[in-house]
């Protein structure tokens, strides 16, 4: 993956899925355009993490390798984390601030927002790491305060 700031990426992305997307509401409608954009980016993001994955120090991705591309995700000032708990099973914070999410409004993407960003933080777990999971109960680009991310890794 080239050293492009992920928010410089997903604001060049977003207008590009923009007109994607509204072409496949006229032709299929909205719900079925929807469902197609959420796919290719659950698809994307599980092998932009497969990838990652692979330059992981030896070749074997943990959490420790996780925490350290998290680098990609804030640069740009992209995310206010407040780290809640670290170890090698278990990484908690919260995201005060989303730029990510700031953007999607300004774009006037509001509505595609949580379809072209969140929804890609499960998939690029399963393929980042089959071990890995998240759990996430709310996010800023769903109109909650924070986003509440509770990573936890098998073994």
């Amino acid at each position: 993956m080239d050293e492009m700031p992920i928010l410089t990426r997903r604001r060049i992305e977003a207008e590009f899925a923009r007109g994607v997307y509204e072409e496949m509401a006229r032709a299929f409608g909205a719900e079925a355009a929807r469902r197609v954009l959420a796919a290719a980016v659950v698809r994307m993001a599980k092998a932009q993490a497969a990838d990652l994955a692979r330059q992981a120090p030896g070749g074997a991705p943990d959490l420790a390798s996780f925490r350290a591309i998290q680098r990609l995700w804030t640069a740009e000032d992209a995310l206010e984390i407040e780290v809640l708990a670290e170890s090698a099973t278990a990484f908690d914070f919260n995201v005060t601030r989303c730029r990510y999410a700031e953007m999607y409004r300004a774009l006037g993407l509001a509505d595609l927002g949580a379809v072209l960003s969140c929804a890609r933080d499960g998939a690029f777990c399963e393929g980042y790491d089959p071990k890995l999971t998240l759990t996430r109960t709310q996010t800023i680009m769903g109109g909650a305060a924070h986003c509440d991310f509770r990573y936890r890794r098998e073994g």
